[in-house]
């Protein structure tokens, strides 16, 4: 009887730990499965005047790793959901992390003073649809102010881009069409953007171009674009007279 006394309490140990097995690897096995955050690379691209990014949209929880390039000939950074690379050099690159736990869209911009304006701006969809891309800028020979009458005056303004300001063959002209004619006489890069008319090119030292624009009568602003030279003093006003 003492031997099957003890047999059956052995039984009854070995069916305990058949339990608890029974409990304890379904538990691990539910560890290792555990799905984790996705991440992803979105590789942006930035130049004069926009980006250009290989994926426009994630799922919601996505850890997004933006490789920031800078292609352009003048410095940019990329700003989204309150992060943002340094100011990138021309060739430089930066890595920026950012997760996105909610749905919805989140703007991205150039944060370099005038950069969005002229293009550098866009949407990133997280769970939702992509919107369509900014459409591409095209430069037209012949622009036009939006306010006033334009006069039928035709005059050609030359333009010396110096380190850092701006030398103009007139400060006041009639109303019309403008022929300026551009050069960088400087040792840095510059432009010649004619406020709310026309941003004219990246110019290296050296490189001249010529655009036309018709300009009804008012003043106008001119700077450059590349960062830190308005506060260097590239910029000033010209009169269109009636």
């Amino acid at each position: 009887m003492r031997r099957l006394f003890i047999r059956g309490l052995a039984l009854v140990a070995l069916a305990g730990l058949g339990t608890l097995a029974g409990v304890y690897l379904p538990t691990s096995s539910a560890k290792t499965t555990t799905a984790h955050a996705a991440k992803v690379t979105v590789t942006v691209v930035a130049k004069e005047w926009s980006f250009k990014l290989s994926k426009r949209s994630v799922p919601v929880g996505t850890t997004v790793v933006f490789k920031v390039v800078n292609k352009g000939k003048i410095g940019h950074d990329f700003k989204i959901a309150g992060k943002k690379t340094k100011l990138l050099a021309p060739g430089k690159s930066q890595l920026l992390t950012v997760k996105f736990g909610k749905k919805g869209t989140f703007s991205y911009i150039c944060s370099v003073t005038g950069h969005a304006r002229l293009g550098m701006q866009g949407k990133f969809a997280v769970g939702v649809t992509a919107p369509p891309p900014p459409p591409s800028t095209t430069t037209t020979t012949t622009q036009q102010t939006t306010t006033g009458n334009v006069g039928t005056g035709n005059t050609t303004v030359t333009v010396s881009m110096v380190d850092y300001h701006f030398d103009l063959s007139a400060s006041t002209i009639p109303s019309g069409k403008v022929t300026f004619v551009i050069k960088n006489n400087g040792a840095d890069v510059h432009n010649f953007d004619l406020n709310n008319v026309k941003s004219g090119a990246i110019l290296s030292p050296g490189q001249t171009e010529t655009w036309t624009v018709s300009v009804a009568p008012g003043q106008f602003l001119y700077t450059c674009d590349v960062p830190f030279h308005v506060d260097r003093g590239m910029s000033g006003t010209f009169q269109v007279t009636p």
